[in-house]
């Protein structure tokens, strides 16, 4: 039988959260059924919701920052248990037989990966997210939470944590360059940029921070960043031209793509995980003085997850958060879209009990 769960929804891009019920599919052989302890909120949550990427499928929940417990399990699942401690993060499905899934890049399938919320599932529904008290998902998009990691601090893991960390690692991070720690940046601090510097430094980095003022400048020598460098100096980009050998980009929004890439040493590296709604401009010139490198990266496989999820809690690293109950959900998001959120929102779905569906 479904499983009907209290769950946050909108229906329409400019309608508040509502507290309503919605089906979780019945669990089928290969499915896990996950109890909810805590859904993050993500910037991509409110891209979507608020039509900013497109026309979302209404009504929706949204949540890909899933953290919680394994309730029940489908009887052909072996790698899962009652009692688990698991996390879901960006997808729940894929076709598993193409060249990506099968190197263990499910988020690149060639078929199209099965997003968490606003996707269309294998049976043809719209996919639900995380905003909820329990979800179902095929046993191979769950990644095991460690014990060391708290489920509030574990959710925003799920995305921000695998969308900074596989760049990072991708583009050797905690390499040596001629007998040096690598010197990367991390353009902006909040929701991703946050754990980019807390990874970053963990990698062996020396990590500093770009962002428009010095108002975050304790925050991010608390996460490990060595300096701030405040982008709205006179002669900023000149005076620091050539100088990181890797920059992490999560920022959302416009920014001077070709200015930036100056504060590039040749052969250095910007890797883009912030998606802003707006085309960015680019001339190729910078690019080509100094044969550097514009990559973007898109999270991670579901293997790289459970990887960074490992390696933060070997080294301690979490989300820094605060913690909301589902009727703050709304002010959450202009909180977030306002820069203001310290640093990333997560829903304590316990507060689902007291609040009445509609």
């Amino acid at each position: 039988m479904p499983l009907t769960v209290k769950a946050l929804q909108k229906t329409g891009p400019d309608q508040p959260f509502r507290v309503t019920t919605i089906e979780r599919r019945d669990p089928r052989p290969d499915d896990v059924v996950i109890d909810i302890a805590a859904a993050g909120i993500c910037h991509s949550d409110i891209h979507t919701i608020r039509n900013e990427w497109g026309e979302a499928h209404f009504p929706l929940t949204v949540g890909h920052e899933i953290a919680g417990v394994v309730s029940a399990v489908g009887a052909e699942v072996t790698d899962w248990k009652i009692g688990d401690r698991v996390g879901v993060g960006c997808m729940v499905n894929s076709c598993g037989t193409c060249l990506e899934c099968r190197a263990g890049q499910e988020q690149n399938c060639l078929e199209g990966n099965v997003g968490t919320y606003n996707a269309t599932d294998v049976d043809g529904t719209i996919t639900q997210g995380g905003y909820a008290e329990k979800v179902v998902v095929n046993e191979r998009f769950v990644c095991r939470i460690p014990e060391e990691i708290a489920f509030d601090a574990a959710a925003p893991l799920l995305c921000a944590g695998i969308t900074t960390y596989a760049p990072l690692r991708r583009w050797g991070a905690g390499e040596q360059v001629d007998g040096r720690a690598k010197k990367v940046a991390v353009l902006g601090l909040g929701g991703l940029g946050h754990m980019g510097v807390q990874i970053a430094a963990a990698m062996g980095a020396e990590v500093t921070v770009l962002s428009r003022s010095l108002k975050k400048e304790q925050d991010a020598l608390a996460l490990g960043a060595a300096r701030v460098l405040a982008t709205t100096e006179e002669d900023f980009f000149r005076t620091h031209r050539g100088e990181f050998d890797l920059i992490l980009n999560t920022i959302s929004a416009d920014i001077p793509v070709d200015r930036y890439l100056g504060l590039l040493a040749p052969r250095g590296v910007m890797a883009v995980v912030g998606l802003p709604p707006e085309k960015q401009p680019l001339g190729f010139g910078a690019l080509i003085g100094g044969g550097k490198v514009l990559a973007g990266s898109n999270i991670g496989g579901i293997a790289e997850t459970q990887e960074m999820l490992d390696f933060c809690a070997e080294h301690g690293l979490a989300a820094k958060i605060e913690t909301i109950g589902v009727d703050e959900a709304d002010a959450a998001y202009d909180r977030v879209v306002a820069g203001d959120m310290h640093f990333r929102a997560v829903i304590d779905t316990a507060t689902f009990a007291d609040a009445p569906a509609q």
